[in-house]
């Protein structure tokens, strides 16, 4: 189950209503035949709530399920993420399939990460990588000229409709896609992912990705990966270039909301490993003097469930909080320790690593020892000049970050 953001309480109108309803229908549906039925209805309700920027009634659907029925919610979120970011179009008496495809890549330094437009002659460069190793034989593609910080994505499902729609248009009439005319400013972070994002289209039944094919073979998961390793080692130089003063590392290609949120996984260890190369160098110190708190922070209206993890850094005897990293919870993750029994032992099942135990393994091999987790779960409080979030400090006060004065830092304010 994925983890709805926090907002205020919706007017839960008719179309709401009609969107939960369909939702639950499929989750409760005794055949697949019932359940394409209901799913058929499903996707048209929301084409036209997506054409037409109703996204507040779609978020108020959500928001119910979230709170009554979490099987619906996922059929329910499922299908806005499947209509937003794909789409079927008639173009010279042909069917084409387009789906809207995001390229992350992840980027660490001590300055900035780069974003926004990107010369043609290198757009054209990646666009060869990218039918050479990700994209299926007789695609159609329209790439937009621009590198994006998740700051600069689409907001809303209706957005992601609206681009979806007008990019999957080009790529089927061979024209490019405008960059934006402005971009949103983005936060300064020591790690953070970049994207690039294409629609690829193909004729009704074809493949859209390279794996898809036939020729590929039975394992999708040997096909995919050897995809990755030639799009790292082709395109990498290329998208290097994009990023200078970066460390890069290519994530695989795919559908736009998984993509993302494998994305925003990955980077979690990243930010972490940034941190504290950051803060030995800026403040002159060694892994081992830094100190480290865990805090959970959560949902106030849904039982102070937690939703993500703040990871404040300091120095050992100084209680001020210097940095922090925010671990955000997917999907069906759980803040709460997995147990490891004797029988599961014995039988040679590896116990997954829940995030807490993930975050203190990243830090330990970094060289910190002194970490510090608060039982306590707080509401989670931003600062309200700046926006950034705010962290627990070894007393369990609510703080700000700030690196002190005397620190030799090599940008601005970073969040």
């Amino acid at each position: 189950m994925r983890r709805l953001q926090t907002t205020p309480t919706r007017k839960f109108s008719a179309d709401s209503q009609r969107l939960a309803s369909l939702a639950q229908s499929i989750a409760r549906a005794y055949s697949r035949l019932e359940e394409r039925g209901w799913g058929e209805r499903l996707d048209q309700a929301l084409k036209k709530l997506l054409s037409g920027n109703q996204q507040q009634i779609i978020d108020s659907a959500l928001d119910h399920l979230f709170h009554t029925d979490l099987d619906a919610y996922d059929v329910l979120l499922d299908a806005i993420e499947a209509v937003s970011s794909s789409c079927r179009l008639e173009h010279d008496g042909k069917t084409y399939d387009a789906l809207l495809v995001a390229v992350p890549i992840l980027a660490w330094t001590r300055f900035s990460i780069a974003s926004g437009p990107i010369a043609a002659g290198t757009l054209q460069t990646i666009s060869a990588h990218l039918h050479g190793h990700i994209l299926a034989a007789a695609t159609r593609t329209s790439i937009t000229p621009a590198l994006y910080s998740i700051d600069q994505l689409p907001r809303t499902y209706c957005e992601t409709y609206q681009l979806t729609q007008r990019m999957s248009e080009a790529a089927l009439a061979g024209k490019a896609t405008n960059a934006p005319s402005v971009l949103p400013e983005t936060a300064a972070f020591l790690a953070d992912t970049r994207y690039l994002l294409l629609v690829v289209a193909a004729e009704e039944g074809h493949p859209l990705l390279r794996w898809q094919e036939e020729e590929a073979g039975s394992s999708l998961h040997s096909s995919s990966s050897a995809a990755l390793t030639q799009w790292q080692t082709q395109a990498g130089p290329n998208l290097q270039n994009l990023l200078p003063g970066c460390g890069i590392e290519l994530l695989l290609p795919g559908a736009y909301y998984v993509a993302c949120r494998e994305a925003d996984k990955a980077i979690r260890p990243i930010s972490l490993r940034a941190a504290v190369n950051y803060l030995t160098t800026a403040l002159a110190t060694e892994p081992g003097q830094l100190e480290v708190i865990i805090a959970g922070f959560g949902d106030e209206t849904n039982g102070m469930r937690v939703d993500e993890l703040r990871i404040s850094f300091g120095v050992v005897d100084n209680s001020d909080v210097y940095y922090g990293v925010v671990w955000p919870l997917y999907d069906d993750e759980s803040a709460d320790d997995y147990i490891s029994t004797i029988s599961n032992r014995r039988l040679g099942i590896q116990i997954p690593q829940s995030p807490t135990q993930q975050i203190i393994a990243v830090l330990r091999e970094t060289g910190v020892t002194r970490i510090q987790q608060v039982d306590t779960i707080f509401p989670p409080e931003f600062c309200d000049d700046c926006g950034s979030p705010l962290f627990c400090d070894s007393a369990e006060d609510i703080v700000h970050a700030e690196m002190p004065e005397e620190s030799t830092q090599n940008q601005g304010h970073l969040h």
